[in-house]
């Protein structure tokens, strides 16, 4: 795989997403927004701050793959700003792991009631039994991404996070248990195979843990050998039998953003497929697709968010009803009429911050970065920034 080895111009798809962001900007708080709806309303910025913080620090994260300093973003102060109200909001944990990682990536400071916060969650064990497959997957990149610039205050936790993640959420069938315990645990989220994945790979690299990079490798294939007949990224599985339990909603940030975030790291480690199925999801989103429309909107530098169900677009008790019933029926679930799928009009900052990351520095797909769909992106209105 190319890699950039000196600073380039920014590709077509890379402006693309930063001429969104700025329409996700809100300025009197300094962060990114919740949502960016679509619908056409007057004010389509939606703030809600617990959301709001954690998607900019993704942001940023993606952020620190752009080669060249983007004018205007102040990458160290929006972090802090943001880093800091962790500590005030009801936020989930993996933001926790996020602020790790983001640090690392930018190579800034942590703020040090912070800090102290992560320390807490990570030093009470019996905290762990209450994580997610995303908290666990996200403290443990965060970890490990800390742990190769100070070993010495990072390393141990992080052998201990995976020694965790292997007993409690590793299963035989490729995929990861959503939770440690609990009825909920064998329904898992594409969220939820992502984040431990890419927490695997990057345990992996950071040890040469085989046990590790085995785990990354075995849940890549089994997400490819399931991917849809379109590139589609399904969004709800069965994890012991590894079955799909239900494809909707598929989201857009799952086909051009995450991904292709651990299907990069696959590539690296020669996972047989990685690369096709990168491009079939990628190719989702410019169009080929159930719906054969689109994702992405040039004249506003964003994207949908996905597609879904009709009748789901304001509940999600059906979509979990079904899940059940397969998973007591063994009923086989595949791609449902078009004419009853949907779009959901709205786009969410982090999803910009994922593209940033899986493509802020690759230079060897071009029929992606620099799809004609990009070269159509318009500069936003001074109003609209």
């Amino acid at each position: 795989m190319n890699r950039q080895t000196s600073i380039s111009p920014p590709s077509p798809l890379v402006r693309y997403v930063l001429k969104g962001l700025q329409r996700c900007w809100l300025p009197d708080h300094c962060r990114w927004s919740h949502i960016y709806h679509l619908d056409g309303r007057e004010e389509p910025n939606e703030s809600v701050p617990k959301s709001d913080v954690f998607y900019t620090l993704n942001v940023l994260l993606g952020l620190s793959r752009v080669q060249q300093p983007v004018v205007g973003i102040d990458t160290a102060q929006i972090f802090y700003r943001s880093c800091t109200q962790l500590c005030s909001l009801p936020v989930a944990t993996y933001a926790f792991g996020m602020a790790l990682w983001a640090a690392a990536e930018l190579n800034v400071v942590i703020p040090e009631q912070v800090l102290v916060r992560i320390k807490g969650i990570l030093g009470t064990k019996r905290l762990w039994q209450t994580f997610t497959a995303q908290d666990i997957g996200m403290m443990l990149n965060g970890v490990a991404a800390q742990a190769r610039n100070d070993p010495t205050q990072w390393r141990q936790v992080a052998d201990e996070l995976f020694l965790f993640l292997v007993k409690r959420y590793h299963c035989p069938s490729g995929l990861f248990f959503a939770s440690a315990f609990g009825p909920r645990r064998r329904f898992a989220s594409f969220a939820a195979q992502t984040y431990p994945t890419l927490a695997c790979y990057a345990y992996g690299e950071l040890t040469g843990n085989l046990q590790a990079m085995g785990m990354a490798r075995a849940c890549t294939r089994k997400l490819i050998d399931l991917q849809g007949p379109n590139g589609e990224w399904p969004w709800f599985f069965d994890t012991p039998t590894g079955r799909i339990l239900d494809f909707y909603e598929i989201y857009s940030v799952h086909q051009y953003g995450m991904a292709p975030a651990f299907l990069e790291l696959a590539e690296r480690h020669n996972v047989q497929g990685a690369r096709q199925a990168l491009i079939r999801g990628f190719r989702w989103v410019l169009g080929q697709n159930q719906l054969a429309t689109p994702m992405f909107i040039p004249e506003l530098n964003l994207s949908f968010r996905s597609q879904v169900r009709k009748r789901e677009l304001q509940t999600k008790s059906l979509r979990i009803l079904r899940s059940v019933y397969n998973v007591l029926t063994g009923k086989a679930t595949s791609l449902i009429d078009s004419g009853n799928v949907s779009i959901r009009r709205e786009c969410r900052s982090y999803e910009l911050g994922w593209a940033l990351w899986s493509f802020g520095q690759r230079s060897d797909l071009p029929e992606l970065t620099h799809h004609a769909i990009f070269a159509e992106a318009v500069e936003p209105t001074r109003d609209q920034v």
